[in-house]
């Protein structure tokens, strides 16, 4: 099988202008690369949440993006406070985020749900004061 075709990013949570910025740079690489739309409308959207969530909560993080001949997968890797209920974190509305976050549109708890929606495998592994690793894979098959 040959190698993955990777893609890395730095996720800078101090601004919100350039939150979202590696998941349009995805898309483009995934455009390139001919895969069908659904599948990279899908690997945006999850990748776009997963951003806009390490610089909410974490301030900034990793992004990695692995294209196998099967699926994509998507590294999400933070050194913010950690999630300290995963299970209530999924549920569609339940937010952590201040109300300055919320008057700038964004915090409204969707984030993970819709990662876990637009994704075919999601695993999140996160230790409170440590940080947080999210891996997603959308099949191609």
């Amino acid at each position: 099988m040959p190698e993955a075709l990777s893609f890395k990013f730095d996720v800078d949570g101090e601004d919100f202008t350039c939150a979202g910025q590696a998941s349009v740079i995805v898309k483009k690489n995934l455009r390139q690369l001919g895969l069908p739309p659904e599948i990279i409308r899908r690997v945006s959207i999850a990748m776009y949440e997963g951003e806009i969530n390490m610089v909410i909560h974490a301030g900034g993080g990793k992004a990695e993006v692995n294209v196998y001949e099967d699926c994509i997968e998507i590294v999400l890797i933070d050194n913010g406070p950690g999630i300290k209920d995963i299970e209530q974190a999924m549920q569609e509305g339940f937010s952590t985020a201040t109300d300055t976050i919320r008057s700038l549109g964004f915090g409204a708890g969707m984030g993970l749900p819709n990662m876990k929606r637009y994704t075919d495998y999601m695993d999140i592994k996160s230790q409170v004061g440590v940080g947080t690793t999210i891996t997603m894979k959308v099949n191609l098959t």
